[in-house]
């Protein structure tokens, strides 16, 4: 299959992703019952897998992992419909599959579908400003080194979590996925189509934005 190199990388990366958001809130439970440990614990680690994710898979695919990440650069020309689709296509699955390995490896059912819920306007305001950011760091620096890109990244949602009610998902298929654990990171699946909504609509203005003011 042509590109399969790109395909692959897409969900080997999401998947790896999903395995350390959802494996490191499953090791600090473990370990501890402050919330607050928990959540630095949880936010290091996503913020470091990130950077050495961009940076081993970046030339390969561009490191996408992100459906709405894929969906601005549709819509900015720099990839095809049929790449496009797939990407997501694998985004998703391997944002799924990271999130059942998590469960088996720390002894939970493969699947176990959340009970927690992260519903509220200003949770969904919080992804769409979150969803922005991480695309306003992605194409104002195109032209820079993948290794820049990668640092970035993974300081902004390192931080964001932090700074965000919604704790920065800022990515539909990381919500989708996160539906499957009924641990720290899990989020109840209703609130899933109210998530994406909001991310996407935050990537697009982005895009939008960036447009009209940087020309990009």
């Amino acid at each position: 299959m042509k590109h399969i190199d790109k395909y692959v990388s897409e969900f080997l990366g999401t998947l790896i992703l999903l395995l350390a958001i959802v494996g490191s809130g499953m090791m600090g439970q473990a370990m501890t019952q402050n919330e607050a440990v928990v959540l630095l614990a949880n936010s290091l680690a996503i913020g470091f897998t990130l950077v050495f994710l961009i940076i081993t898979f970046g030339k390969r695919s561009g490191a996408h992992f992100n459906p709405a990440v894929t969906l601005v650069m549709l819509l900015l020309g720099n990839i095809k419909l049929k790449r496009s689709a797939v990407y997501i296509f694998m985004q998703i699955l391997g944002a799924c599959t990271g999130v059942i390995i998590a469960n088996i490896i720390f002894g939970y059912d493969a699947v176990e579908l959340s009970t927690k819920y992260r519903n509220g306007n200003h949770i969904l305001f919080s992804e769409l400003i979150s969803t922005f950011g991480l695309l306003m760091i992605i194409l104002l620096n195109q032209k820079n080194k993948t290794e820049i890109v990668a640092g970035l990244v993974g300081l902004y949602i390192g931080a964001a979590i932090w700074f965000m009610s919604s704790t920065a998902f800022a990515n539909p298929a990381v919500s989708i996925a996160r539906t499957l654990t009924n641990t720290f990171t899990g989020i109840h699946y209703s609130n899933i189509i109210y998530f994406i909504i909001a991310q996407l609509i935050g990537a697009v203005l982005c895009m939008i934005v960036l447009k009209r003011i940087y020309k990009i």
